[in-house]
């Protein structure tokens, strides 16, 4: 059972579907921190993930939409992870290309009242079209032979999460500088200060 715990939703794995993936993670003891911990945060998510337009009516996320992204999110990690450690997933992929082929959301540009456009969903939010568009994405990524030699798993010692390292040299070592890596220089810091005390 997950630990839900209010930390903050993440955007930084450099694809929607890591984004995804990223949305349970870190590590609390043994059990994962899930930053989906009910239908008003996967609508942050989805807003936040730029896969819907802001002011969006998502009165249609309900507790299902939550358990079938949590499916979806359990999925790609499994695929994802597979692909990292070379072994053969071909009964998730089947389920990710099954996801994969239903119809993305119809979008479409409107004037906004100062003339400028607007994305605009031409219909109300799908839950069916909202996976598709994420596990095409993974599909899109796992058959990307560039952007899959730069998948990394942080090396944080308490961070599980999966990213792109898009930086120059790939040397990046976590998945956030600025929670993971801190982590680890505040770790090593004391350390190095235990050490010199002893």
């Amino acid at each position: 059972m997950a630990v839900s715990a209010s930390y903050e939703l993440r955007f930084d794995a450099g694809r929607v579907c890591l984004d995804l993936v990223a949305t349970v993670g870190g590590r609390l003891g043994d059990e994962p921190v899930e930053r989906l911990d009910g239908p008003g945060r996967l609508g942050q998510w989805l807003l936040g993930a730029n896969l819907l337009p802001p002011g969006v009516r998502l009165d249609a996320v309900d507790a299902g939409w939550l358990a079938r992204f949590h499916t979806l999110r359990d999925l790609l990690g499994r695929v994802v992870c597979a692909e990292l450690d070379g072994r053969a997933t071909d009964a998730d992929l089947a389920r990710v290309n099954a996801l994969a082929s239903a119809a993305p959301p119809v979008v479409r540009a409107v004037r906004a009242a100062d003339g400028t456009l607007v994305r605009t969903l031409a219909a109300r939010p799908d839950c069916g079209a909202l996976l598709a568009q994420i596990a095409r994405d993974a599909v899109d990524l796992l058959t990307d032979q560039r952007a899959r030699g730069q998948l990394r798993r942080c090396e944080g010692e308490a961070c599980a999460l999966i990213y792109l390292d898009t930086s120059r040299g790939r040397r990046r070592r976590w998945c956030s500088s600025e929670v993971c890596g801190n982590r680890e220089r505040v770790a090593r810091h004391r350390r190095r200060a235990v050490a010199a005390r002893g």
